[in-house]
């Protein structure tokens, strides 16, 4: 029975990439779910963004792989299509954050405030007015 335990438990900890994401995951998603501050959003969804990069990363890595460029002494390569796809989401994800941030400076500037409960109070209020 102490051998089945210690086999789980080793290969668990031997994977700990994959708990770093898990951790990085439910963080950001926690700070998604729980904040009302629209840039404490934008911060989880990047944490969250970035717990998938290290887990396609993670994927894609083979353990004894070379790079996959051909010479005489390698016989394994690591799959070169995960890195390149990360490369391409962390741009999407900059320029996404970028526009996410800069709506955000425009509602601080007709709301003034960021903060979701106090925007949706004056948005009810000048319904109201209207």
């Amino acid at each position: 029975m102490d051998s089945i335990f210690t086999d789980i438990l080793a290969g668990a900890l031997g994977r700990y990439n994959y708990w770093v994401v898990i951790v990085l995951m439910m963080a950001g998603f926690y700070v998604v779910i729980a904040s009302t501050n629209l840039v404490k959003k934008i911060v989880g969804l990047n944490i969250f963004q970035t717990s998938v990069f290290i887990m396609y990363i993670s994927i894609g890595k083979i353990s004894g792989g070379t790079a996959p460029i051909v010479w005489a002494n390698a016989e394994l390569y690591s799959n070169p299509l995960p890195h390149v796809l990360i490369l391409t989401a962390i741009v999407v994800g900059v320029a996404t954050t970028a526009l996410g941030l800069s709506l955000i400076m425009r509602i601080k500037h007709a709301y003034g405030s960021v903060e979701e409960d106090e925007i949706l109070a004056l948005s009810q209020a000048e319904d109201e007015d209207e």
